[in-house]
């Protein structure tokens, strides 16, 4: 089974506030291989982190180097959430090109991978829509990150030479074309970029309690004119991030109008406009990430560019014509590197097909 990463292109923590994001399914991800065994034992390998056994029954979360395990374990902890077997018992083996702490979401990778595995063993076929919630269900519940959809939705629905659209109230799938012209490249910092550390639930809360102070259960119910009118029911910080929310809800709709009609540059500029209101508002971004995106915006052929995935750190996309390359790449590692002092890894990434069962 083979599930792919994915780049949140617009519709930074948007997900989980009901609203709309889109994102890219790309060229790098995992590989899944089961075999079912008859004595219970679930044995666990990963060509990067080693092998782990875990005894049968009900699984317990896996703490320090074995905690890689808590994806694919909480995929057979989700599994009967939603009605469906887990096998009893399984060598799994888990090998991946995606870079691991780089936003790309190798997490929902792994998870939907798994799931797809472990349903193949079992002869379950559910809707593809069921398969996606299980992953959000396990980084959920098991992993202990309170996502939205736009990981595992992305990963699940990719298509090629296209955007996954995600309206996250329903969820709701759909596919948006990409113009032929748009490149992704991305430069992962390195930086740190552990989710699961509290920063990511801080912002979920503090979206929560903005909400709650507006009157809605979601701040997707919340219009800019609406906001501006009550923001002084909320605290500066809760104002800020509902601010960054609202504002960015109403980008992702701008951005699809820009990319029905072959309008990169004006989308590029809502990406830029989107990492902005990451760094002044929702305060997510780094100092890392924010050097990068200067430097690419002020490059040649690059359209516009903003962190990817949750924040706090690791990856910068850019969205470039074809006419950018590997030298001008080179050149932004080059300045950051003279800044930071270690170069931040670079992907040329093209869009993909979604997860899906490969057989041998």
């Amino acid at each position: 089974m083979r599930a792919p990463g994915r780049i949140e292109f617009i519709g930074n923590h948007t997900d989980y506030n009901g609203g709309p994001v889109l994102g890219a399914a790309i060229d790098r991800g995992v590989w899944v291989a089961l075999a079912r065994r008859d004595d219970g034992r679930r044995r666990f390998a990963s060509d990067q982190r080693g092998i782990v056994e875990v005894a049968g029954g009900a699984p317990a979360r896996r703490a320090g180097a074995e905690s890689w395990v808590n994806y694919p374990l909480g995929v057979v902890a989700a599994l009967p959430e939603f009605g469906l077997r887990a096998p009893a018992g399984f060598d799994y083996l888990a090998v991946s090109d995606l870079p691991t702490g780089a936003g790309l979401s190798s997490s929902a990778a792994i998870e939907l991978a798994s799931a797809l595995a472990f349903l193949a063993a079992t002869d379950q076929q559910p809707p593809r829509a069921v398969v996606v919630k299980i992953g959000q269900h396990a980084e959920n519940n098991f992993v202990g990150v309170p996502c939205g959809i736009l990981d595992q939705g992305v990963s699940g629905f990719g298509r090629k030479d296209h955007l996954v659209f995600i309206d996250c109230r329903g969820p709701r799938f759909e596919t948006v074309p990409l113009p032929a012209d748009a490149h992704f490249w991305i430069f992962n910092t390195h930086t740190k970029h552990a989710l699961v550390d509290g920063l990511y639930a801080a912002r979920h809360r503090e979206c929560l309690e903005a909400a709650r102070a507006l009157g809605v259960t979601l701040l997707v119910e919340v219009t800019p004119a609406q906001l501006a009118a009550a923001e002084n029911k909320l605290s500066p910080v809760a104002g800020r991030r509902a601010r960054h929310v609202v504002e960015e809800i109403a980008r992702v709709g701008a951005t699809i109008a820009a990319l029905r009609a072959g309008d990169l540059a004006g989308v590029g500029r809502l990406l830029t406009a989107s990492h902005r209101s990451s760094q002044a508002l929702f305060e997510n971004s780094t100092a890392e990430l924010d050097f990068l995106v200067a430097t690419l915006v002020a490059a040649p052929h690059v359209y516009g560019a903003r962190l990817t995935g949750g924040g706090f750190g690791g990856a910068v996309m850019a969205l470039t014509d074809g006419e950018f390359s590997a030298r001008e790449a080179e050149r932004v590692a080059a300045a950051y590197a003279d800044r930071f002092g270690a170069k931040p890894d670079i992907l040329h990434a093209q869009t993909d097909d979604g997860a899906e069962l490969m057989t041998v």
